[in-house]
C-alpha cells in the first residue's frame, strides 16, 4: 500500500476515533450508556485496524497472577 494512501486512511481512522468519543462523552452526559462491551469492541476494531495501517503495535502488559 502506497504511503500516501495509508496516511490518507489513518486519518480517517483518527477521525472517526475522534467522532466515537464524542458521541460517547454526548451519551454518558444524556445518561443513554450503550453496553461498555459494546463500545469497547468498536474502540478495540478501530485500534487493532490503524495498527495494521501503521505497523506500531501496542505491547500489551502480561497479566500478573498472585500464586
Amino acid at each position: 500500500m502506497s504511503t500516501s494512501k495509508r496516511e490518507e486512511i489513518s486519518s480517517h481512522l483518527r477521525y472517526i476515533r475522534q467522532e466515537l468519543r464524542d458521541l460517547d462523552q454526548i451519551l454518558t452526559e444524556d445518561g443513554l450508556l450503550p453496553e461498555l462491551t459494546e463500545l469497547k469492541e468498536v474502540y478495540n476494531s478501530l485500534d487493532a485496524l490503524h495498527q495494521l495501517l501503521t505497523g506500531k503495535v501496542k505491547k500489551k502488559p502480561k497479566p500478573e497472577f498472585d500464586d
